[in-house]
Parts: C-alpha cells; structure tokens; sequence
C-alpha cells in the first residue's frame, strides 16, 4: 500500500505537464487557424482599386471589351490615386548588351502604343539603359593649349600669378614652355627665363637652364615684393632666351602680363598660358610708338579697340609724373562721336595696357569713320599733357601704315588685326 502512494505522488507532476502542452498547442492552432482565415478573407472579399487605361488595344473583331470586376473601384473604399496597368507585350526580342543589361531588338514588330512614352534606349546607336551612366556627360572638355598652335608661333608659356594682401608678396608660378624656336635650326635649344617686374627692368630673376629641349617644364616659383598700392601698376614681364654652348643670351620671346584685381582676387592659382611675342627690334619714333589690334563685326555693327601697349614715350618733366593713359575717340566726318580711357598707369615709358573698348558703327559708316588714340601724361594737380597721337581710318583721313591697318581689318571680319604705329607730336 505504501508502494502505491509512492507511484501516485510521482506521476502527478507528468499529468500537469502533459496538459499544459496541449493547452499551449490548441492556443497556437487557433492562432495559426485565425491568421490564415484573416488572409483568405482579405484575398477574396476585398477587390483591388484598378483602372484600365483609356484607349487600349481593343480585342480582335471589332467588339469592345466589357470592363472586368477588378477594374471597378469599390464603393466602399476611398478613392486615391488610381494604379495603372500598361498593357504588356509579348513575343519581343531581347538583346544583350556589353554590361549584361538587355533591351529590346529594334526590329520587333511589335509598335508600342503612341500614347506611351518611348525610352532613349530603343536606338542602338545610344544603348543606355535606364540607371545606367553615360560616360559622354561627365568628361572634361580637352585642354587643346598643348595641340593647338597659331601659325608662326615663337612658343608658348605657362604660369601661375597670386598675390598675399598681409606679406604683400607676389607669387609667381614658372610652370613650362612648349615649341620654343631657336635662332639657328642646326642648334638645340637650350632655354632659360627671366622674370621682370616693369617698370623696373634693371632687377630680375631668372629660371635654371634647361639642356637641349624645345618644351621645357620649369616647375619653379619666385617671389616679387610689392606694396598692395601700386601691384596694379605693375606688369610681370618673362622673357624666354636661348643659351647657346658659348653661353650668349638669344632672345626668342616675351610675355607681358599686367596685373589686374580680378586675376590677383581670384580663388587660388588659376594656370595662365600666353603666346610669346618677338621683341621689336626698331628703335621707338621721335615721340614714342603704340601697339593696338582692331576687329569689326558686320552683323553686330561693332568696332573692337584693344590697346596693348606704348614704348619709348617722352615725358615733359620726369619730375612730376604720375601716370599715363591712352584716350580712345571715335570720330565720324571729323565729328566727336564718343571717347574712351584707359586705366592710368604709373609713369613709365614704356605702359602696358591690354584694355577693350568696343564702339557702335555701322557698315555704311566705315567710310567716314575713324579712330583717334591720343597718349596723356597725367600730372601733378590733375592736369594732363598729351604726348603723342595716331589717327587710323579710311582714305579720307590717313595714308600709309594707318590706312592699311584700316583696310585689313575691314578685309578680316572678326578677326583682330594688331599692328605698331608711331605717335605723331601734338597738334
């Protein structure tokens, strides 16, 4: 009797666990009953919102197409944004592109529908696939300044030019040069580079020689001390020589790059290049000589005056100098018509400027039209003394060098015409 009270205190726990088991399991079955008939309900009693499309193909023989039940937006469910379903087409071909996308073959003889939009990946010629990248947007345009070169070309310069307000230092970057040409084609070139400051020609510094190579690359940086009030005064000046085995100096050409706000302000060091020009080698006139270009555009009725430069000016009193501009006129049968200056620049004989003024002419004017240039001293107590003058134009108001000047820019629409001319005294 003991023994069987023993059996009977020891199985009571397994009966609670067996029967707790099963309550769990039947909870679980009638989740599990309860989500599935949640889902079935849902698929079959709520239709979806679609909407077919207005104008699709209507099935052969001519019968229109009785909507279906699923294009029918229920009643009872608020209406938003209708879902459209394209109308699909099979039978098309597939082509495999070089990335492993594909597009469909252009000969397939399926049309699509005019009222949906044609992608710009059904011409082979530019297969781009949606998400795709064309390389073609994102490269950068060429530098051609190392392929393209004007005929008769001395060479080309590259360099960098900034300017530090506070240490009021002048950075100047020698970066290299391309198709330099040496005075003797049976001779190496062999270059070097001088760096002045003009007006100040007696001071320079000057870049290593580099052995036997028309495209020399310098990579070397120089700095100019100048005071922040007169740097715009100021004009950088390199000269290019060739260093011959006697080691002679020959000039092959200069760059003149006057100092403008807008270069020295900018964002770092932008890389400027610059033809190099042949130094004129005849001596200045008896009153100084000026370098300009003209343009004409016939369609814009646009006359372009570039002044460049002027050497060899004669100052009345080097004492009281200040500065020296150029005043451009436009006259019109001897008539004032409208006048331009330059900016002044301090007193040197030999000012560059490399300033733009553009005049308002028409074609039929050009024949009684001309342009007069005038150098001016600027003196102490705001007067001013002219120094020299050229007038260029038509047959009726000059000869020799002026009118040819004239007449080639007529001759070349578009194109800027530069040329020398020497100043005449004041009248």
């Amino acid at each position: 009797m003991k023994c069987h009270n023993k059996v009977v205190f020891l199985t009571s726990p397994e009966q609670v666990t067996i029967v707790a088991g099963g309550v769990i399991a039947g909870l679980l079955l009638l989740v599990l009953i309860g989500i599935m008939g949640y889902c079935l309900w849902k698929k079959l009693c709520v239709a979806p919102a679609y909407e077919e499309l207005n104008g699709t193909p209507s099935p052969a023989g001519g019968q229109e197409k009785q909507p279906s039940q699923s294009a029918v937006i229920q009643p009872n469910r608020t209406q938003g944004i209708p879902f459209v379903i394209p109308p699909s087409f099979h039978g098309r071909d597939w082509i495999t592109l070089t990335n492993g996308e594909k597009i469909q073959d252009e000969s397939d003889p399926y049309i699509a529908p005019e009222f949906l939009p044609r992608s710009s990946f059904h011409s082979l010629g530019g297969a781009y696939v949606i998400g795709t990248i064309n390389p073609e947007l994102y490269k950068f345009p060429e530098d051609k300044s190392e392929t393209d070169f004007p005929e008769g070309c001395l060479g080309r310069l590259w360099f960098t030019v900034g300017y530090e307000q506070e240490a009021e230092r002048l950075l100047v970057g020698l970066i290299k040069a391309r198709r330099l040409q040496t005075p003797s084609l049976s001779e190496t070139c062999s270059p070097l580079v001088k760096l002045y400051l003009l007006p100040d020609e007696r001071r320079f510094l000057q870049s290593k020689t580099k052995r036997k190579t028309a495209n020399p690359q310098f990579d070397e940086n120089f700095i100019f001390q100048v005071s922040s009030r007169t740097i715009n005064q100021r004009v950088l000046k390199f000269s290019v020589f060739h260093v011959d085995k006697q080691r002679k100096h020959h000039l092959l050409g200069q760059v003149l790059f006057p100092l403008k706000d807008e270069m020295l302000t900018s964002d770092g060091r932008p890389i400027v290049w610059r033809d190099l020009e042949a130094e004129s080698l005849e001596p200045p006139s008896e009153f100084g000589d000026i370098q300009f270009s003209l343009s004409y555009n016939d369609y814009l009725g646009r006359l372009t005056v570039v002044v460049l430069r002027a050497k060899g000016l004669k100052f009345q009193d080097d004492r009281n100098v200040v500065s020296v501009f150029v005043k451009v006129s436009l006259m019109n049968h001897n008539k004032f018509v409208k006048c331009k200056k330059t900016s002044a620049v301090l007193g040197s004989p030999n000012p560059v400027y490399n300033e733009t003024f553009s005049f308002k002419a028409d074609p039929g004017e050009l024949d009684t039209a001309s342009l007069s240039l005038t150098v001016l001293q600027n003196t102490e107590g705001d007067k001013s003394h002219q120094l020299g003058r050229v007038v260029v134009g038509p047959f009726m108001y000059t000869r020799g060098k002026e009118l040819e000047h004239w007449n080639e820019m007529i001759n070349k629409p578009k194109e800027l015409v530069k040329r020398w001319h020497a100043l005449s005294g004041s009248t």
